[in-house]
């Protein structure tokens, strides 16, 4: 007899959101999570620098969860168990090294005049591209938060080319399709603002050259300017938190140190899972929040999988920087006290030269570094009068070939040294920016993508993305284009997180679809 209705692998967003819409219906569910605390990529600790300084490690920013439809559904449940946002008007901005800086807010009619007073008609560029998903929000934010290959898809195009006609409809797809450095250059005049957007990309997997960058570029810009970078207050860690007081209180259950070594198939449907205690924990349904090769190579073994000559490829790996501060940041740019996060960055061809030399697998001369100051929009996170900065590179091999620079000395996999080298090479551009660097620097501690992987097994050499977020595996094809949405080819048993649609971020997009289709 099957003891839940539903076990779900992994305890990161997506299986959080899955657990709590199925437990909300009043199914029987237990969520197995191989790390002892629940929440994958969401995780905050106060032993990364100093005692009283609270870090993101990993995830950091929920704008897409804020604009998606699984706040819709269980924001408000979350914030009965304490799941507060924290914000700011200015979520992101740009700093140059020749020490100009641009700065985004949340008010369109100010960032028109900002971006007019650069370059004549950028302003209305801008306004016209946001307004422009806007306006397309229902139909783009249900092709990007529902089973795509499904019959309510097929409905919604054919509605979409009766209103606006076949032609036009075809029209907005190639356009859709149009790279990042494509639209930046051909749209906007002012070299800041394409230096602006133009790391964004990196965000969702993609390079300034990849088809369909230019898309997600706008529909970014129209989520910062519409909610913002916002941060949970007391860190992402708190979010797990709330999501599982939620689903305990509606009857769920967990179970952390526990790991899932193989997926139990009879008759060709799953039942179950065992444990690396040789337990058996049974269930009417097993839903996997785990990289494709964790699924198919390691739980599902012998099983069949989807029939497919193409191997699932992961992208550029993460390296992040936190930092403990002992006082205010003097930038030398004005107006990024309270920016949520500054890349910094030259332009398009800064950040697609530093990718390039990543996805080489080479160290980049210059990374494109994301910087985050949560304690500017929350200040729970470190004792009063610090400070806390959250640093994300999202350009670091996960497989290393050489440096770039030709000046720190590799090995093809990451190293404590490798680490700390190239932490060194970060911090001098970072410090290039700061006038008071020296003085307020406390205390710093670096990850390489091999220690992100050693936290979160489905980080595959670093990779947050859940897979390389090109074409060719994204969409209906992510993560194979031989498998249908969340099924697989084992009855009852579901693949959710970052490796399928609608693919990385803090959405919890796959999740909610799977329960949807499970009839939550």
């Amino acid at each position: 007899m099957a003891a839940f209705d539903h076990l779900i692998i992994g305890s990161g967003i997506n299986a959080l959101v899955a657990a709590a819409m199925l437990s909300r219906k009043g199914d029987s569910v237990l969520v197995i999570e191989r790390e002892n605390r629940v929440g994958g990529c969401m995780y905050t600790s106060d032993d990364v620098t100093l005692p009283g300084f609270h870090h993101d490690v990993m995830a950091a920013t929920f704008v897409l969860f804020l604009t998606g439809p699984a706040h819709e559904a269980l924001g408000a449940d979350l914030a009965e168990h304490g799941l507060e946002f924290c914000h700011t008007a200015h979520p992101t901005a740009v700093l140059r090294p020749n020490g100009s800086a641009l700065v985004l807010s949340t008010d369109r009619a100010a960032n028109v005049t900002a971006f007019d007073k650069l370059s004549a008609g950028d302003g209305d560029q801008h306004a016209a591209d946001v307004g422009a998903v806007e306006a397309d929000a229902p139909f783009l934010f249900a092709l990007l938060g529902q089973p795509l290959w499904s019959r309510q898809t097929i409905t919604l195009l054919a509605k979409q080319a009766w209103k606006r006609g076949l032609g036009p409809l075809k029209t907005w797809f190639g356009e859709a399709m149009e790279p990042a450095r494509g639209r930046l250059e051909t749209r906007y005049a002012a070299p800041e603002i394409q230096a602006l957007w133009a790391p964004w990309v990196l965000h969702v997997g993609l390079t300034p050259e990849a088809t369909y960058g230019g898309q997600m570029a706008r529909v970014i810009a129209f989520a910062l300017e519409a909610a913002g970078a916002p941060v949970v207050k007391g860190g992402a860690g708190q979010a797990a938190a709330a999501f599982q007081s939620l689903i305990e209180a509606n009857g769920g259950t967990f179970r952390t140190g526990v790991e899932a070594t193989r997926i139990i198939v009879e008759n060709g449907k799953a039942i179950g899972v065992e444990t690396s205690e040789a337990e058996r924990i049974l269930a009417k349904n097993v839903i996997a929040s785990t990289a494709p090769g964790q699924l198919y190579d390691r739980l599902l073994g012998d099983q069949p999988r989807p029939q497919t000559a193409k191997k699932f490829r992961h992208g550029r790996g993460n390296f992040q920087l936190h930092y403990a501060l002992d006082g205010p940041i003097e930038w030398n740019a004005e107006g990024l006290e309270d920016v949520a996060l500054i890349h910094l960055a030259d332009g398009i061809d800064s950040v697609s030269k530093s990718c390039n030399e990543a996805e080489r697998g080479m160290l980049p001369v210059r990374p494109t570094i994301c910087v985050g100051q949560p304690h500017r929009l929350d200040p729970t996170r470190c004792p009063e009068g610090k400070g806390v900065l959250w640093l994300q590179i999202p350009d670091a091999p996960g497989v290393i070939k050489g440096d770039a620079a030709g000046e720190i000395e590799t090995e093809t996999t990451w190293t404590d040294t490798m680490r700390e080298a190239f932490a060194d090479r970060i911090e001098a551009i970072l410090a290039s920016h700061i006038r008071n660097w020296e003085q307020i620097k406390l205390k710093r501690r670096a990850y390489s993508p091999a220690d992100l992987e050693r936290m979160n097994v489905n980080l595959v050499g670093g990779d947050p993305y859940g897979g390389a977020c090109t074409l060719d595996q994204f969409f209906v094809w992510r993560p194979y284009a031989a498998q249908t949405n969340n099924s697989t080819p084992v009855a009852n048993l579901y693949h959710i997180g970052a490796s399928t649609h609608p693919g990385p971020g803090l959405g919890g997009g796959s999740g909610l679809n799977v329960a949807k289709g499970l009839g939550a």
